[in-house]
């Protein structure tokens, strides 16, 4: 039972898009109607509002790591904790309250792996910021910090169901960003800041 409430409370709180909170707040057009039509803090940025934008952004992280850090402080095993961070990641990709449709879950990750280890949250989250200040690329920094979240959970902490989630996150993560790995290698890909779709 405890293990049913922990995962459907992860899931739920996963399924709130802070990108359709943000655009009731700060009076914006529903972020699915334009841009890439991904209801989060990248796309919420092309209306131009970096207010908005942030409040995605942070939301998004906070559900993340909030779940994790609760399960934690419950003193739930290793495994469950694990599988909570699956479900609230999840739980942002596809959201029972928005029709199962939902973001591509770089925040979310973000706050989920900064909740499981901060240094390796922080690791991750240095590989984005490198890669998206030297490319301006939002999508290419996410897979690539994706592709080498897994590696780095795997130097820091060996062969743990923990490190088995971070490769399945990362995995979901490259598959969500599949249509922008094809325009990246098309050079169609927008930039981030740019209003195009992307």
């Amino acid at each position: 039972m405890q293990t049913a409430i922990a995962l459907i409370a992860a899931y739920l709180l996963g399924s709130i898009s802070f990108a359709m909170v943000a655009a009731k707040i700060f009076r914006l057009a529903d972020p699915r109607t334009f841009g890439s039509g991904n209801p989060g803090a990248t796309n919420v940025l092309r209306t131009g509002n970096k207010k908005a934008a942030l409040f995605t952004l942070i939301g998004d992280a906070l559900k993340g790591w909030v779940a994790v850090f609760v399960a934690q402080q419950q003193g739930l095993s290793d495994n469950l904790i694990a599988l909570v961070a699956l479900a609230v990641f999840l739980g942002h990709l596809y959201p029972i309250f928005l029709k199962f449709k939902g973001g591509k879950g770089v925040a979310t990750a973000a706050g989920v792996l900064l909740a499981i280890d901060p240094v390796l949250g922080l690791t991750v989250l240095a590989t984005w910021l490198f890669v998206a200040y030297a490319f301006r690329y939002s999508s290419l920094a996410a897979v690539l910090a994706s592709a080498l979240a897994p590696l780095y959970a795997a130097v820091m902490h060996g062969a743990t169901n923990q490190t088995i989630v971070v490769g399945l996150i990362s995995m979901a993560l490259i598959g969500k960003h599949w249509p922008n790995i094809q325009r990246l290698i098309a050079g169609q890909e927008s930039k981030i800041g740019s209003k195009k779709t992307s």
